[in-house]
């Protein structure tokens, strides 16, 4: 999947069902990301040195990459994603609904540039 840090996702599935946030790791061997605001679990602290107040504290856990989609930046809506090359023959990442480039994943290769 074409899900990098930083990027716009919604979660497809869960008690998050719905909620949107931005991807703060990616850990492809596991297949997880962590989302910011989504899958929060609260951590309790015992008072240290460190935290002398001690408490609830929120954190974000792992979600599965199959239960979030990314969102298209021109519609602001979740789509699908698709690999296409262009006529130069640039390798890019695409949404298939509006049909927008998303991001470039490669530069212009001559094997791949469209012969006229």
């Amino acid at each position: 999947m074409h899900i990098r840090k930083g990027n716009q996702v919604e979660i497809l599935s869960g008690d998050d069902k719905g909620k949107r946030g931005e991807i703060l790791s990616v850990d492809p061997e596991k297949k997880t990301v962590i989302v910011k605001g989504v899958n929060l679990v609260h951590k309790h602290v015992k008072p240290s040195r460190r935290s002398p107040q001690g408490g609830r504290l929120s954190k974000e856990m792992p979600v599965a990459m199959c239960k979030v989609s990314l969102v298209d930046p021109t519609t602001g809506k979740k789509t699908r994603t698709g690999v296409r090359y262009t006529a130069e023959g640039t390798k890019e990442l695409y949404s298939k609904k509006s049909s927008s480039t998303i991001r470039t994943l490669s530069k212009p290769r001559t094997a791949y540039a469209k012969k006229s």
